[in-house]
């Protein structure tokens, strides 16, 4: 039996369950380019490939949902930092600490609120530390272009980040029985 016709009878007896596994971690489209990357790195290494397939195939999605997960969190750590910052204004001084939360939460709230591109294009600045010129780069446009959005994209996270600290916290309710509003203290 080629290689070509070992994959071929691995990847019609184990695509629908790599698939049902792949989805049921990250949802559907996610799901379908995790599988098809599974499937890629079987093509690559078929001769590691053992039998029965499915276990070695599901770890190898296990893994690369793993690594998609571990870049998504640190791009919205990043971006969460910048939303910090601007909502700060990148003050020396010492803060409260139950203020250093509430400006966390809502700087993160903020930039949950955001659009991808804005997210990767303020992540690229402020925590991967690329210039406007190396972040053009990266984006696939020119320096001005990327100057323009990065200054939109600044001004729309200080808008998110106003609008969610001018929108009154949701009641908690106390042990005693009182309702009080998450972040005041009582």
């Amino acid at each position: 039996m080629t290689q070509a016709q070992r994959f071929r009878d691995v990847y019609e007896e184990c695509y629908p369950r790599v698939l049902a596994y792949a989805t049921s971690q990250v949802g559907r489209q996610v799901g379908e380019d995790i599988t098809s990357e599974t499937f890629t790195v079987a093509w690559r290494r078929m001769r590691d490939v053992p039998q029965p397939a499915l276990p070695w195939l599901l770890g190898v999605a296990r893994n690369l949902v793993r690594e998609l997960r571990r870049r998504d969190s640190h791009q919205y750590a990043l971006a969460a930092q910048e939303a910090q910052r601007i909502s700060t204004g990148a003050g020396t001084e010492t803060q409260d600490v139950a203020t250093g939360v509430t400006d966390r939460e809502a700087a993160l709230q903020a930039l949950a609120s955001l659009s991808g591109a804005d997210r990767e294009l303020l992540t690229l600045i402020a925590w991967h530390g690329l210039s406007p010129k190396q972040a053009a780069r990266v984006l696939g446009c020119t320096t001005a272009t990327l100057t323009v959005r990065l200054h939109r994209a600044r001004r729309r996270l200080e808008r998110a980040v106003e609008a969610v600290s001018a929108s009154p916290a949701p009641a908690v309710r106390r042990a005693d029985g009182r309702t009080d509003r998450e972040g005041a203290l009582a």
